[in-house]
């Protein structure tokens, strides 16, 4: 499932980059929760919580079959 979750965020990455962020995966759990961190201008945006959820969880989720939850690493 590694592997799959790093496909799709490499696919996001390109529109984070664009804004000056990024996006690193730091764990896939066999519960299926996958640990992101938001760095560079994403790290610190006021948007954050919207791109983790409703952007990059929504096509994690899609994409990935037993990707339940992301949570945002500090």
């Amino acid at each position: 499932m590694r592997e799959q979750v790093q496909e799709v965020l490499n696919k996001l990455r390109p529109f984070l980059l664009r804004d000056g962020g990024d996006v690193q995966l730091v764990d896939v759990d066999e519960n299926g929760i996958v640990q992101l961190r938001l760095m560079g201008a994403c790290g610190n945006c006021p948007s954050s919580t919207i791109t983790l959820k409703a952007g990059i969880e929504r096509a994690l989720m899609a994409e990935v079959p037993g990707v339940t939850e992301i949570e945002q690493v500090f």
